[in-house]
């Protein structure tokens, strides 16, 4: 008998892109405001990540974050070794 196991890859896979993207921007609106950059400061970051090299599929190579989640938390900062942001 085969063991049926799934990694978080598949399963990131089998959601596909409309439902990932859904679902974090439904954890971004779950996040209470207090602890959301401003959208300004979430802008700045999130165009530094577009040119960033450790930037793949829309997570960050060295922490393997949702960069867009990663950006909005007030409080969060680029996980790089150069600390971008």
């Amino acid at each position: 008998m085969q063991e049926n196991r799934i990694c978080r890859r598949c399963l990131l896979e089998e959601l596909g892109a409309s439902d990932l993207i859904q679902t974090l921007e439904e954890l971004k609106e779950a996040m209470p405001e207090e602890d959301r950059a401003d959208s300004a400061e979430y802008g700045r970051r999130l165009a530094i990540c577009r040119e960033c090299d450790s930037l793949n599929d829309g997570t960050c190579a060295k922490c393997g974050c949702y960069v867009e989640f990663r950006a909005l938390k007030k409080r969060m900062y680029c996980p790089h070794e150069e600390r971008k942001w």
